[in-house]
């Protein structure tokens, strides 16, 4: 036994050793074969070209509108719809069953209430409540505890029951994410009635809206039937997307993508082969445009609208329960992209930003986000109409752009209702 262990020992040592591991790439490009994916910007590229942008003007516009001062609906020269309790209510689409339920015992006792709730998003950390970060859903909870019944809260506590407050939410927001009428539905805790029953729901918004002042504002709050739930009851999510435009990248001459130069890519990919050395590094060295037109992002999402289709390479952080099959599929209604002015209110100045409306039954982790980056990335690159269907068909993700930054995205409202396109801004 000691010689057999000894010579399989020896040859281990005289197995020569692997050589050093080459350094890993940063980030693996897609290999695009289209007419355009020389002027495609790489995954770096586009990231910087997203990042360098004023977006503190687009925080700051949010924050306005989170309290009442301003309204998305100026952008586009139109008065809102409503107001609210001094916010926004871009449109009335809510018509969800809002009868309490029925006086029960044990846990049918329960009450429910609907919050109508707008935050800045770029005060908080998302959210969803996480360990030691500072979230929407962490303070609402929290504030909601001080309606709670203490000699019930006691009586949970000796069963080990559950004795928070349970929020559910109609769409969670990231980090930076603005809403402005998102919608939550919160329970008392399971089992018993623990709200003291004098509770109203004035006394729930004043508790929510003395959390942070300016940064969390409750539109409304009512009572609701059990049956009633934001998320599952919802048709559809309303996002609108605001990207800042430095001078000179939107209808500048010198950053259009000319049918000319469309056909001059054509040639390129259709003459490759017999093309010599000297003219392909030529090309592939040559510099990439620096700007895109609005009226092109503009036509490539209005290929989306009306169609079921897997989104699933739009998608980012999803489980991979989530990566094939029906929960990927998402049906938009409305896509559209349009300039407008941002007024600044420091100087008073007007600057050009465009504006992504989009509206769908549902949105997967980041699509939004990574749908407006890819729009503009392909818009620039000078890219056919229909290249967005085209990506649904490719390998990887690393095919799409990574996501734009959350502080241009805001959630403007959830409807429980069938889509009514007059509800759009964009048209």
């Amino acid at each position: 036994m000691l010689v057999v262990a000894g010579l399989r020992l020896r040859r281990l040592m005289e197995i020569p050793a692997l050589p050093p591991t080459l350094p890993r790439n940063d980030y693996l490009q897609y290999n695009h074969t289209d007419a355009c994916s020389l002027d495609r910007w790489t995954a770096r590229e586009s990231h910087q070209f997203m990042y360098a942008r004023p977006w503190q003007m687009v925080n700051d516009f949010y924050s306005d509108a989170v309290n009442g001062r301003r309204s998305t609906s100026e952008l586009f020269g139109k008065q809102t719809c409503a107001i609210h309790g001094g916010a926004e209510n871009v449109e009335d689409c809510d018509q969800s069953v809002s009868s309490p339920a029925e006086d029960r015992a044990g846990r049918w006792a329960r009450v429910t209430f609907k919050i109508v709730l707008s935050y800045h998003g770029g005060s908080f950390d998302g959210w969803q409540k996480q360990l030691g970060l500072n979230t929407v859903q962490g303070l609402v909870e929290s504030s909601l505890g001080k309606f709670a019944d203490e000699k019930k809260m006691q009586l949970l506590k000796e069963k080990k029951l559950p004795m928070n407050v349970s929020v559910v939410v109609a769409g969670r927001t990231d980090k930076g994410v603005t809403a402005l009428n998102q919608r939550r539905q919160f329970d008392s805790p399971k089992l018993l009635d623990t709200w003291r029953k004098d509770v109203v729901a004035q006394d729930i918004e004043n508790a929510i809206n003395e959390i942070t002042p300016g940064k969390i504002r409750a539109i409304s709050v009512s009572k609701v039937s059990r049956e009633f739930h934001p998320n599952f009851s919802a048709k559809w999510r309303h996002y609108l997307y605001v990207f800042p435009l430095h001078d000179g990248t939107v209808d500048d001459p010198a950053n259009k993508c000319k049918k000319d130069h469309y056909e001059q890519c054509v040639f390129e990919k259709n003459n490759r082969d017999v093309l010599d050395d000297d003219y392909k590094i030529k090309q592939e060295t040559r510099k990439k445009p620096t700007g895109f037109e609005v009226n092109r992002v503009n036509n490539l999402l209005n290929q989306l609208e009306g169609k079921l289709l897997s989104y699933k390479i739009f998608a980012r952080d999803t489980k991979a329960s989530r990566n094939v099959g029906p929960p990927t599929k998402c049906f938009v209604f409305h896509a559209r992209a349009s300039q407008v002015n941002l007024a600044c209110d420091e100087d008073g100045t007007i600057k050009k930003a465009m504006c992504v409306e989009l509206v769908a039954n549902r949105f997967l982790r980041k699509m939004v986000r990574v749908l407006v980056a890819t729009a503009v990335r392909e818009a620039a690159a000078g890219a056919e109409d229909d290249i967005l269907l085209k990506l649904m068909d490719a390998t990887c993700r690393r095919a799409t752009a990574p996501p734009a930054p959350p502080d241009g995205l805001c959630l403007l409202a959830v409807g429980y209702t069938d889509f009514d396109r007059n509800c759009c801004l964009i048209h």
